[in-house]
């Protein structure tokens, strides 16, 4: 490749900014000459070099993105009047969901626009809370954030994990809890890992420090299990469990509540593992393999004296409750306590002297108390059709708590008696807005092969059927995740301007189990694809909408949903927003956790037909010369650890120097942010405004704000 001058990007930064929205100037991008060879086919890759997100020439281009977008947004008439509406309805006080841990209650709580929510503690449900942690001192601007939480058993200290510019990289520091002093205690490079409690230390997951320059893009392998002993260095701290021949594996420690088993869950992609078992307190004990992955799910829900309760899908794709013995685990051997129903069991809890089972019923929480022995006791009355938000009770307690969301409906939680079954509000939410002027409706339409998929639609009473409402689709399809019911102040300004929202549950997804989930994997992912464009055909079919009137968005695996669905229609959309999306399926597994998604996407370097199947939808490689396509905001950051920000870089580079038209395809690239774990309130706000304002904008919307 062409050594890249960093003066020219530079001076291309400063010409190519205008205030004139009809005729952006965009960077332009210089093209290497780096080329790939997939199974005999040579395919391209000009721009590579955006993959070194250390390189002075990357943080140029970055820079000159950066001046061109911004000289979009500010022009927008009313993008400041939207950040203001955002900010008055984003300030109001909400509350986290209750939790018990070490004798003490624990909550977060955000006064409206703090950056970060405020953990408290309580010693009992009736005393005065008291701040226990306030993450908004970690920082001035808010970009180090409390990641996991976890207070010992006997209730004297607090360890909790900390993470700087929203990245996955957490480090792990110890607090006693009664006089707030810190321990010398400190852990680093740790990543995808729990905080679990076995007398006077803990386990965490961690990976070995990185290579200098690589700790946000590098490839994350060699996961290891440690147990860390209160007062020592990290350097001491012992091996638990760790793979050496396979690199790629994830592995996640958790001890049973009683402290009688250690657990360890083994994965190699986003579903399906191992669990190996041992005695906690037996220092002559091995772990045991009590099932094999990677095929089924497995969760241990908490144990019942020496037998686990777990859910899997292991002969039921909806998910089951058996109870295993460790001493006798094979199949055979299992006891089904609660059996697969026609709904997806989404989770389950031991909670006062019943097992909490929560199910997804067309993409609703329903939930259940059963006795031990698997007979239903009770159902759990909910306020309207929604989502159960971190259902939160202790085995032997009598008092549980629980969120409830919806649409329309903030968040609150609930206080809910296991003795008399009866539920009161705890703590509300109350927003500047008025729910009884909206309306939610579950419809189901046909996608391309007749599969039937549902969709939530969001809209102001009274709204006409004139094709010609402003809508915004939004989805995610993948990776067994559920999109349920859930409130956002972001997206209300949106709605009070006579705005649409619809949110799809595409295959790929988990709202109907393991058979759905497969529907979207590997050479099903078009399906997908094709649910989302059938969800857009159906609306304007319906006369809810037309082609210049629908913006697109979708988040991570969503992003990428966007990407492809933009590629493969850009007539059917006015507006794409894909954020911190994965853009580039030929080179995803190369970077950091990506190997991971393999089970969901496959790679391309597995076979022919998967390659070639991978470079049919690739939305990088699927850009083509002289299209019109829509206007598209891409959305990323430059601690994005997760899905590494070169992804948009690239597929930014490639939209710019082949799209014709009118309509803006810029790039919005935050800095001290990542995936999106921990971003601090006046970032949210911002980038909501930019969001919002540039899709109503190109949606020709007309939006008047008090």
């Amino acid at each position: 490749m062409k050594k890249i001058s960093l003066a020219f990007l530079l001076i291309v930064m400063m010409s190519s900014c205008t205030t004139h929205q009809e005729s952006i100037l965009y960077p332009e991008t210089l093209k290497g000459e780096q080329k790939d060879v997939y199974f005999g086919t040579e395919i391209a890759d000009p721009y590579r070099w955006l993959e070194d997100d250390n390189s002075k020439e990357t943080a140029a281009w970055v820079a000159a993105q950066n001046a061109v977008t911004n000289d979009y947004l500010k022009n927008i008439p009313y993008r400041e009047a939207l950040r203001n509406r955002l900010e008055t309805i984003w300030n109001f006080p909400r509350t986290g969901v209750p939790f018990k841990r070490g004798g003490r209650y624990y909550f977060f709580k955000n006064d409206g626009l703090q950056n970060q929510s405020v953990l408290f503690v309580q010693e009992n449900l009736d005393a005065e809370p008291q701040i226990m942690l306030d993450p908004n001192t970690f920082s001035t601007d808010g970009t180090i954030s409390l990641g996991n939480v976890s207070a010992s058993p006997d209730g004297k200290y607090l360890a909790y994990s900390i993470s700087r510019g929203g990245s996955d990289w957490n480090e792990i520091v110890v607090m006693e809890i009664d006089n707030k002093e810190m321990l010398s205690d400190t852990i680093n490079w740790v990543k995808f890992s729990g905080i679990s409690w076995l007398d006077d230390g803990f386990f965490y997951s961690a990976y070995d420090t990185p290579v200098a320059g690589q700790a946000l893009s590098g490839s994350n392998e060699f996961h290891k299990v440690f147990y860390h002993k209160l007062g020592t260095l990290q350097s001491e701290d012992k091996i638990i469990f760790q793979d050496k021949t396979n690199p790629k594996r994830n592995f996640y420690a958790n001890v049973t509540k009683d402290q009688t088993f250690i657990i360890i869950s083994e994965s190699q992609s986003t579903s399906g593992n191992a669990l190996y078992v041992k005695k906690a307190n037996d220092p002559k004990a091995e772990f045991v393999k009590i099932v094999e992955g990677f095929d089924y799910d497995y969760d241990v829900i908490d144990n019942l004296n020496d037998n686990l309760l777990v859910t899997t899908t292991n002969g039921a794709p909806k998910k089951q409750v058996v109870m295993i013995d460790p001493k006798n685990p094979s199949m055979e051997n299992w006891t089904v306590v609660i059996p697969e129903s026609d709904n997806v069991l989404s989770s389950v809890s031991l909670v006062g002297d019943y097992i909490y089972a929560q199910y997804l019923e067309d993409a609703n929480s329903k939930a259940y108390f059963f006795d031990y022995e698997g007979t239903k006791v009770s159902t759990l009355e909910l306020p309207t059709l929604g989502t159960i938000i971190g259902f939160s009770g202790e085995k032997g307690d009598p008092v549980a708590f629980y969120g409830f969301t919806s649409f329309t409906f903030p968040s609150s939680v609930y206080k809910f008696d296991l003795i008399d079954k009866k539920t009161e509000l705890y703590a509300g939410s109350d927003v500047d807005f008025d729910p009884q002027a909206f309306v939610t409706e579950q419809i189901f339409f046909e996608s391309k092969d007749g599969t039937k998929v549902p969709m939530f639609l969001t809209f102001k009473k009274g709204i006409k059927l004139n094709g010609k409402n402003p809508v915004l689709l939004y989805g995610y399809g993948g990776f067994n995740i559920s999109v349920t019911p859930s409130f956002s102040v972001a997206r209300l300004p949106f709605l009070e301007q006579g705005g649409i929202y619809a949110s799809v549950n595409l295959r790929g997804g988990g709202e109907y189990g393991k058979e759905w989930h497969e529907a979207g994997q590997q050479l099903k992912r078009q399906n997908v694809f094709d649910d989302f464009i059938g969800a857009a055909e159906f609306l304007i079919k319906e006369k809810y909408t037309q082609p210049s009137k629908i913006a697109i968005m979708g988040g991570s695996n969503g992003g990428l949903l966007v990407g492809a669905c933009m590629t493969q229609r850009p007539d059917l959309f006015k507006v794409a927003i894909p954020i911190v999306g994965v853009l580039d399926m030929l080179r995803y597994q190369d970077f950091t956790i990506g190997w991971a998604w393999a089970g969901d996407y496959g790679r391309s370097d597995d076979n022919e037909e998967m390659f070639k199947y991978l470079l049919g939808y690739s939305p990088l490689h699927n850009i083509k010369e002289g299209i019109n396509y829509p206007a598209t905001l891409a959305v990323t950051a430059d601690h994005d650890d997760r899905v590494v920000p070169a992804h948009t870089f690239k597929f930014m580079a490639e939209l710019q120097s082949k799209h014709k038209g009118a309509n803006p395809v810029i790039a919005r690239i935050e800095s001290q942010a990542g995936h999106g774990a921990g971003k601090p309130t006046s970032k949210l706000i911002e980038e909501s405004a930019d969001i919002y304002s540039f899709i109503m904008y190109n949606l020709g919307m007309n939006p008047k704000f008090n």
